[in-house]
């Protein structure tokens, strides 16, 4: 894997930098994108010459991430493969949370991973075998309440994800999308934006969700370690898959989702027939 360059965006922490690891130790060249430059040296003594990071806003102009994207093409090497990493989790009462969290929370987690691929397509086109992952989330394929920004920046990605792929599969490019479960990074603690409380009818239903999602922060079931392990090993996959659950909570909060989802549809079933034109009409 010595000459098969991974672009990771959002490696100061968390899954980004479990998964740099992984790969790293499975014989990838990874190039990391952190935040501030004093993160640079720490991310590149992973694996000195191997490792190598870029300081990035991945919310800067297009024209910023694709000249980055070049500068590694050429300096670095080919990517192989893009994990567009980089994200964070909105807290909130879809009442009581502004339009600016909203539009921030789909520039980080959406658009920005739009650009990046839209920067990376043109050289993985050229060379008809690459991969891209987009991390969403399980809240990508189900709901809690108080995530409602959140969720909807992840179903969005998904879709994106899963009509990308319908158009790069033919010219050679993997596209599939990781759904992490509950692991234990920061994504509920500092890394968290949480929208201030203001009207008491939601205290009963959120109130003991935020607590309990405070509480739980440092304490979920997901090792980080394992989950890097496994995307290192997912990366070499003949044929991977559109959609990549990480975590035995992610399977079962996302397997009762969708039973509940046919559930619904086929008591509705009637209705749903009923709207088509008469035969002969």
């Amino acid at each position: 894997m010595d000459d098969k360059v991974v672009l990771i965006t959002g490696t100061s922490g968390g899954l980004g930098w479990a998964f740099a690891q992984a790969l790293l130790e499975a014989g990838f060249t990874v190039v990391g994108t952190v935040r501030k430059p004093q993160a640079e040296l720490e991310f590149e003594q992973l694996k000195p010459g191997a490792a190598f990071a870029r300081t990035l806003d991945v919310t800067e102009a297009p024209e910023v991430l694709a000249s980055v994207v070049e500068e590694i093409e050429q300096n670095v090497g080919p990517i192989y493969a893009l994990i567009n990493n980089a994200g964070y989790g909105h807290e909130g009462i879809l009442e009581e949370s502004s339009m600016d969290e909203l539009r921030r929370q789909f520039e980080v987690n959406v658009f920005a991973a739009v650009a990046i691929i839209k920067a990376v397509l043109p050289h993985m086109r050229a060379r008809r075998e690459e991969r891209i992952l987009n991390v969403t989330s399980m809240g990508g394929l189900m709901t809690m309440p108080g995530l409602s920004y959140y969720h909807g920046s992840k179903f969005a990605l998904e879709g994106i994800s899963s009509s990308l792929a319908k158009e790069v599969r033919p010219l050679g490019i993997f596209v599939t999308a990781v759904e992490p479960g509950m692991f234990r990074t920061n994504w509920a603690g500092r890394s968290m934006v949480r929208a201030e409380r203001s009207i008491s009818d939601y205290d009963a239903i959120f109130n003991p969700i935020r607590e309990a999602r405070k509480a739980r922060s440092g304490q979920q079931p997901g090792d980080p370690a394992r989950a890097g392990k496994a995307i290192a090993e997912f990366l070499t996959a003949a044929e991977p898959p559109l959609h990549l659950l990480l975590g035995p909570d992610a399977f079962e909060y996302v397997h009762k989702e969708l039973e509940t989802l046919w559930s619904e549809f086929a008591a509705w079933e009637a209705v749903t027939r009923s709207t088509n034109f008469e035969q002969g009409s």
